[in-house]
C-alpha cells in the first residue's frame, strides 16, 4: 500500500492535478507492483511561500509549477524498479498533467509491513504479509 503526498501550487489546476495523480498510480502499478484498486492519496496545495523549491538544483531548471510527490511504501522494491518509477512518473506527469519532468521531484520513503494501520487497530500486513 503506497500512500502519496502531492504537494503542489495552490495555482496548479484541478484537471492537471488529478492527471498527476492519475500518473503517478499508473506508473505505481507498473513498475511498483502496486494493485490498482491500491489508492490512497493526499493533495497538498501550497501558496509560493510555502512551497520553496530551489530551482536550479542539481543542475535543473525548474518551473513555478514544480511539484513534490512522497510515496511512502512497504520495503522490497529494487534499484531497478525504483528508476523505472521515477522515469514513469515523469513522462506520465508531462502525458497526462502537462507538468516538465524537470518539475517533478520524487521521494520514497520505505517502511516494513508492522508500519501499516488500515483501521480497526490491526498492523493488517503484520497478520497476512502481502508481497510487494
Amino acid at each position: 500500500m503506497p500512500l502519496v503526498k502531492f504537494n503542489v501550487p495552490q495555482s496548479l489546476a484541478d484537471d492537471r492535478v488529478a492527471g498527476l495523480r492519475d500518473a503517478v498510480h499508473e506508473a505505481l502499478v507498473a513498475t511498483a507492483n502496486v494493485p490498482e484498486d491500491d489508492l490512497f492519496h493526499v493533495v497538498h496545495r501550497l501558496d509560493p511561500s510555502s512551497l520553496v523549491l530551489n530551482p536550479s538544483f542539481p543542475g535543473l531548471e525548474r518551473s513555478p509549477e514544480a511539484v513534490i510527490v512522497e510515496i511512502t511504501f512497504r520495503m522490497g522494491r529494487t534499484e531497478t524498479q525504483k528508476q523505472a518509477l521515477y522515469r514513469d512518473i515523469a513522462r506520465l506527469a508531462q502525458a497526462r498533467a502537462a507538468i516538465r519532468p524537470e518539475d517533478v521531484m520524487v521521494v520514497l520513503f520505505e517502511n516494513t509491513s508492522l508500519d501499516w494501520s488500515f483501521g480497526s487497530g490491526i498492523a493488517h500486513y503484520a497478520l497476512a504479509p502481502v508481497p510487494v
